[in-house]
């Protein structure tokens, strides 16, 4: 599943900590505050719910259904009575974020809103008390299910929908900008999964293949400058600059070394970079021992030098991370005359 890799990434624990300060600074910079009311739907406090909940034409469960309501879908309250609302929801299917963070209800291949009622319970409002919390919580226990094999098939999209309803209903919080990378992280994710092409395939290259769509982290980025939240969406976007199947070229690992090394360059204590660092490693191992197969012993040993050097500043900077540790096993291998790529493998 294409969240196992991404785990439960520490939740709440990492917006709750320094993150706070950052987020109401990035928040009042930006005029995050603008809680603009969605598009296609009447005015009304926001609301979604936290389960599939069904439209009624009545307050009362035996009068007719009108539509299935799915988590995290974007609705408006228009009134209350007793345990009950009367709501407009959007129940567009395929809801993504878009450039202008504005919802696609009303837009041209939008799915009209539906009017009715539906039970209370499960619903956050944004008069909720703790409300963001509790889209964060929910949203994290959907992001859960969607690495686990026998969890829901739409649990990716529910997890992206909630958290896109957090930083929306809620935007002065301190979770909104948390919030607003999972939900561009995990749409990025989704993308990647559905537009990876067969292995070996000529799309594997950048010129070929198809790319994700970059407007929501790039959102990330302009309204959160040096934060950790730029950094990890900056991290994302680097696939949609990889080539893919490196054809044996010492073109696409000499170039994405370069990406790499820029980014840790940018962003020296962000939370991906080590990891970049430690690519940047393999990538001038591989280059180490494509150059000596091509019997260029300069570029071969300029290759170890650089990756040497890379190594050297993972162990200054992250002495702690695995990925450090990885890097010191390939350069043990380069310095026992093991392989670290052979032609045709990666």
């Amino acid at each position: 599943m294409i969240f196992a890799v991404k785990k439960l990434r520490i939740l709440i624990a990492m917006a709750l900590g320094c993150g706070l300060a950052l987020a109401c600074a990035a928040l009042a910079a930006h005029g995050e505050g603008q809680n603009q009311q969605p598009a296609g739907l009447q005015p009304g406090p926001r609301a979604t719910p936290l389960n599939i909940t069904w439209l009624y034409v009545q307050p009362d469960t035996n009068s007719q259904k009108i539509s299935q309501i799915q988590i995290g879908r974007e609705m408006v309250v228009n009134q209350e009575s007793g345990s009950w609302l009367d709501v407009e929801a959007n129940t567009d299917a395929e809801e993504l974020q878009n450039q202008s963070d504005q919802p696609m209800v009303g837009g041209q291949a939008a799915a009209p809103p539906l009017s009715g009622w539906m039970q209370a319970k499960g619903i956050v409002e944004e008069t909720t008390p703790d409300g963001d919390q509790i889209l964060m919580g929910a949203a994290a226990n959907e992001e859960a299910l969607a690495s686990n094999p026998q969890g829901p098939a739409n649990a990716a999209q529910a997890a992206m929908l909630l958290y896109t309803r957090l930083y929306q209903m809620f935007p002065h919080s301190p979770l909104a900008p948390e919030a607003r990378w999972r939900a561009g992280d995990i749409q990025w994710q989704i993308e990647k999964a559905d537009n990876a092409p067969p292995p070996g395939s000529a799309s594997q290259n950048t010129f070929f293949r198809q790319l994700m769509d970059e407007s929501a982290l790039k959102k990330v980025i302009k309204l959160y400058p040096r934060t950790r939240w730029a950094a990890l969406a900056a991290y994302d976007l680097i696939d949609n600059k990889l080539c893919g199947d490196w054809q044996n070229s010492a073109n696409c690992p000499e170039k994405e070394a370069q990406i790499y090394e820029r980014y840790a360059a940018e962003f020296p204590d962000g939370p991906r970079t080590a990891h970049a660092l430690y690519e940047a490693v393999y990538r001038m191992a591989v280059l180490t021992d494509m150059f000596a197969a091509n019997g260029d012993k300069k570029k071969s040993g300029l290759a170890r030098e650089q990756a040497g050097k890379l190594d050297a500043q993972l162990k200054a900077h992250f002495a702690g991370s695995d990925y450090t540790w990885r890097a010191g096993a390939l350069i043990y291998k380069l310095d026992q005359g093991i392989p670290v790529f052979s032609a045709g493998l990666e």
